[in-house]
């Protein structure tokens, strides 16, 4: 299914009805954080979730933040593993395994990432320094669609990472991205018991990077990998 199908239909019905209760619910989160959920990707101040506001809301909440601002996204729909997660303005992340591989309503956008071949992505636990990935963009505005990039991934170690209050001890992996004008890296903590990453930034154009923090997951994701 491609990105732009992706966002019509039963997405895009499906997201609405999860905001529409996100922000009418009762309690913390219908008054606390409406501003915060209202805030798009596209452009804000930085937003500050609680632990407070993101238990009174009983739906996955994940924080995302651009060259702009962040703002406070919920889960609105699965497909076949690909999970959208919808800001109230209808911007959009796609994630597969944790990994960013399309966004919509924002500049630059990912309409498509692929990994060709084999994805250490399953499960970041168990790489050994220096294996590949290479990855496919399809990047607007200016058409850079097919653009190959080559990933490679080193661990970091364990680190110290603080969400909403509580420090977890994760597995840091940074993967360098180089070809086709990217000369980035991309970094993401891992949880050693699972495979979840809990942070991540990612990034969606050789300019641009997003930082992703769940904040409260998807549970089937934290299933042992």
């Amino acid at each position: 299914m491609s990105l732009n199908a992706a966002i019509c239909g039963t997405s895009l019905r499906t997201a609405s009805c999860v905001l529409l209760l996100v922000l009418t619910g009762c309690g913390a989160i219908g008054q606390s954080s409406v501003k915060a959920i209202r805030l798009a990707i596209r452009g804000t101040p930085d937003v500050q979730a609680t632990a407070d506001i993101v238990a009174a809301n009983r739906f996955p909440q994940m924080k995302v933040t651009g060259p702009s601002g962040g703002a406070i996204l919920v889960l609105g729909n699965l497909d076949d593993g690909r999970q959208a997660w919808y800001s109230s303005e209808r911007s959009i992340v796609f994630l597969r395994k944790g990994v960013i591989v399309g966004s919509h309503g924002g500049t630059p956008e990912l309409r498509q990432m692929s990994i060709i071949g084999t994805n250490p992505f399953i499960d970041l636990r168990r790489i050994t320094p220096g294996t590949r990935v290479e990855r496919r963009y399809d990047v607007m505005p200016g058409h850079r669609y097919g653009m190959r990039v080559t990933g490679t991934l080193q661990p970091e170690g364990r680190e110290h990472v603080q969400i909403l209050g509580r420090t977890r001890e994760l597995l840091h992996v940074r993967e360098q991205l180089r070809g086709n004008g990217w000369k980035r890296d991309n970094h993401y903590w891992v949880d050693p018991a699972n495979g979840f990453i809990w942070k991540s930034v990612q990034a969606i154009a050789p300019d641009v990077a997003l930082e992703i923090v769940q904040l409260k997951p998807y549970s089937p994701d934290l299933t042992p990998r």
